[in-house]
Order: C-alpha cells, then sequence, then structure tokens
C-alpha cells in the first residue's frame, strides 16, 4: 500500500523500519507518524501549493472518495468498512484506520476517506490508498504563484 501511495503520490518513498516483535500495530502506527512527518517538513511554510485535492478512486467493487486540506490543522474522517474481515494477510483491517490517523496527526492536514461502494476488503484497503495518493497529489501541486491559500496569510 505504501508502494500505491508513493507511485499514484508523485513522491519518492523509501522505508526500512521494523517491529517489536509483537504485533505489527506499533510498526504501521510508527510508519504512519514517519510518513506524516516527512510530508509536513516537505511542505514547509506551504506557499504555492494548491492546498485542496479530491479524487474518487474505483477498484473492481470498491469506490473510495479522498479529500485533502493541507491546512495545518489534522483532522480524520475514515468512513471505510472492512465488514466482517480482521486482517488481509499478516495486516489487521482496524490497522488502516491508525495508520492514517498517524500519518494526519504528524502531517497536520485534513483527511476525508469515503466508501461510497464495494464488500471487498482488499479492494478498499487499496482504493483508500490509492484516494489518499492522488488527492495528497492534487493538494501539493505548485501554482505558479507564491502565495499562502489562506485567508489568515499562513497554514499552520
Amino acid at each position: 500500500m505504501l508502494d500505491a501511495f508513493a507511485r499514484h503520490s508523485g513522491c519518492a518513498l523509501q522505508i526500512v523500519a521494523r517491529g517489536d516483535g509483537l504485533d505489527n500495530h506499533h510498526l504501521i502506527e510508527d510508519v504512519g507518524i514517519a510518513l506524516g512527518k516527512a510530508i509536513y517538513e516537505a511542505l514547509g511554510e506551504k506557499r504555492g501549493i494548491a492546498r485542496y485535492g479530491s479524487m474518487m478512486v474505483p477498484l473492481d467493487d470498491a469506490l473510495v472518495a479522498g479529500s485533502i486540506d493541507l491546512s495545518g490543522r489534522s483532522y480524520l474522517n475514515f468512513s471505510v468498512r472492512f465488514d466482517g474481515v480482521e486482517n488481509l494477510g499478516d495486516f489487521k483491517t482496524e490497522m488502516i484506520r491508525e495508520f492514517f490517523r498517524a500519518v494526519v496527526d504528524n502531517g497536520k492536514f485534513n483527511l476525508h476517506l469515503i466508501q461510497m461502494n464495494g464488500d471487498v476488503a482488499h479492494h478498499l484497503c487499496e482504493a483508500s490508498f490509492k484516494a489518499f495518493a492522488k488527492a495528497f497529489a492534487q493538494a501539493k501541486t505548485l501554482t505558479g504563484s507564491d502565495e499562502i491559500l489562506s485567508t489568515k496569510g499562513l497554514l499552520e
């Protein structure tokens, strides 16, 4: 899923991580924290970026809408359900929300991921990561202006 994020967001991403041996909860959360911090640092004061991005991603039966505001304020609306599916391989589906929460809290931005359709957990998971990636790609796009898109003059 991280490879899908990197490919669809246009970001270079290299992660080397090791878990604590209990389960992958802390590993997934820590990777989300690191990704969020990297996004926050890379965007700097967010001068000249589009700020907002939205994308609906279809993947077979799944359709997930993603919207982002690189506002400087963290908020996550994760409305994707993995009804009755607890694991995708060794990956607990409950960790998908926790990953995005860690990214958003540390990246200091708004993210909405909303399931429009779908029943297959793998498709919903993949569509969620790709919707995030495509919305982020739009939001970080340079506008050609040196302006900070905020009535307050800053995005913090």
